[in-house]
């Protein structure tokens, strides 16, 4: 399994919010899965929405690797 970076982690999802992957894969560990709780959670995808398939995809990466 391939580890995760510091600069991946510090990469910017969502500009509106400034959400991370990092503050996403946290969220995952704490067992926050789902999209709509990632948003309320963030903020991230409550704006412009442009994040919403990155963030989807960041969760079905780190749900296949639990």
């Amino acid at each position: 399994m391939r580890e995760t970076n510091q600069a991946e982690l510090d990469e910017v999802i969502c500009d509106c919010s400034g959400t991370t992957r990092g503050k996403i894969l946290s969220l995952v560990e704490q067992g926050i899965i789902d999209p709509d709780t990632i948003s309320r959670k963030t903020g991230a995808i409550s704006g412009c929405g442009s994040c919403e398939w990155d963030i989807e995809t960041i969760l079905d990466e780190a749900i296949a690797k639990l």
